[in-house]
């Protein structure tokens, strides 16, 4: 196991084996998920599970033995609903340009992530806007853990409402929360999948289980290389066509940048460098496999949570995905009230990160607390990112200290308002 430095990163086996389960639970979701979004935008359920699947194994087995990270790549939420409802519900793409749209996108993030520009981008963002990012995707997990276990619900005259705290669903929830937090708080070792496993037997004794729009079975397997390498480049020169890419662009490489920044706050550069060209690299196959594109995903956390310190996590949540082949339908009788207490709590731990912003300097704060509240109120971790980055050199010119802004800044600051403009015409 030298190739992960185990020792190096102060972790063994076990402990790294642990954490690539409960990060493959954790996230295991959006092999049905992601399946349900993209046959909004006309790519059949029955087969996109499997591209889902298979960019999920390249980017796990990419960002463990090329990086050394404990992070999952997967078809990130939000980037498919962006996929599905803007570029062919908005734009009126097909889904195959919107994937030609994806392959381009991804091939400019890659000359990002492999030039010096990625090292000028990660100095460029100060660190109070990273601690920021780490907060709101937190949040943005607790709001997510929340409605998974039914204890919040959209209300009618407000945003958010109780849920049904009597339901079954909510119930179990509540359970699986008690449950886990006693393990954690006890330092009993896997607490969070120990959490899961208890939670979904019971779950599954009472009968609650989550109904499955997803059509699966193996044999659709030799159907498959119907949505494999299917992009439309036809439209390359439209408008629209360069509307979405630009868009698309700005959400690849500040979205991941973010995420891995946030998920690897100590992570020396070289290693968040290699990260950040797995996930490039990753997200370009994506779009040849037939899905919306892959991210880091924030459920990540979880599994780092659980002590993950290395590739090893990874690698193992991409031989779970691997092994989720032939087992799908059991993914089924784990409930969301199972999963809902380890993204809830995971969540809540990502905004520990708090301590670290300056607040007592209003500059720095504010932009930071932008990015903290539009995340989860918007569920989209890319428009949080945009009016953070738009605010934060303009709040320091303001206040007279334009020095203290990074140049690179007022270019990405730019950037992010260019992306906003082209969201509000896009719709």
């Amino acid at each position: 196991m030298d190739v992960f430095k185990l020792n190096e990163k102060g972790t063994s086996v076990k402990t790294e084996i642990i954490a690539g389960l409960t990060s493959f639970f954790a996230i295991s979701y959006i092999i049905i998920v992601n399946s349900i979004i993209l046959k909004d935008a006309g790519i059949p359920p029955e087969l996109s599970v499997f591209a889902t699947i298979f960019v999920s194994i390249i980017g796990c087995l990419l960002m463990g033995f090329f990086a050394n990270a404990p992070i999952v790549l997967t078809p990130g939420m939000g980037v498919n609903a962006f996929f599905t409802y803007t570029l062919v519900g908005t734009l009126g793409l097909s889904w195959q340009a919107a994937v030609a749209v994806v392959i381009i996108s991804s091939g400019v993030y890659c000359l990002v992530a492999f030039s010096k520009l990625s090292e000028l981008l990660s100095r460029a963002v100060p660190e109070t806007l990273k601690h920021g990012i780490t907060c709101g995707i937190g949040l943005f997990l607790v709001v997510i853990g929340l409605e998974k276990g039914h204890l919040i619900e959209a209300g009618k005259d407000t945003f958010i409402v109780l849920g049904d705290l009597a339901s079954p669903h909510a119930l179990l929830a509540i359970f699986g929360l008690v449950l886990t937090v006693i393990l954690l708080i006890r330092n009993v070792q896997g607490g969070l999948f120990i959490g899961i496993l208890v939670t979904t037997i019971l779950g599954n004794i009472l009968q609650i289980r989550d109904a499955s729009e997803a059509s699966f079975a193996l044999s659709h397997l030799a159907d498959y290389p119907s949505i494999f390498a299917q992009g439309d480049f036809s439209s390359l020169f439209s408008a629209k066509f360069l509307m979405a890419v630009f868009s698309l662009t700005m959400i690849l490489v500040f979205e991941s940048m973010g995420l891995l920044q946030g998920l690897l706050p100590d992570a020396k550069e070289k290693d968040f460098k290699k990260a950040f060209k797995a996930s490039a690299v990753t997200t370009f196959i994506s779009g040849f496999f037939g899905t919306s594109p892959t991210i880091a995903a924030a459920e990540s956390a979880s599994g780092i949570e659980e002590g993950g310190k290395t590739g090893l996590t990874a690698v193992v949540a991409g031989a779970l995905f691997a092994v989720s082949l032939f087992f799908i339908p059991l993914l089924s009788y784990v409930p969301q009230a199972a999963i809902a207490p380890v993204i809830l709590i995971t969540g809540a731990l990502m905004m520990k990160n708090l301590q670290h912003i300056q607040f007592e300097d209003f500059t720095e704060w504010f932009p930071a607390f932008l990015i903290f509240v539009i995340i989860p109120l918007t569920s989209s971790i890319a428009d949080g990112l945009a009016v953070g980055f738009v605010f934060y050199p303009l709040v320091k010119i303001v206040a007279g200290k334009r020095q203290a802004v990074h140049p690179a800044m007022y270019l990405i600051s730019g950037l992010f308002l260019a992306y906003l403009i082209m969201n509000t015409v896009m719709g």
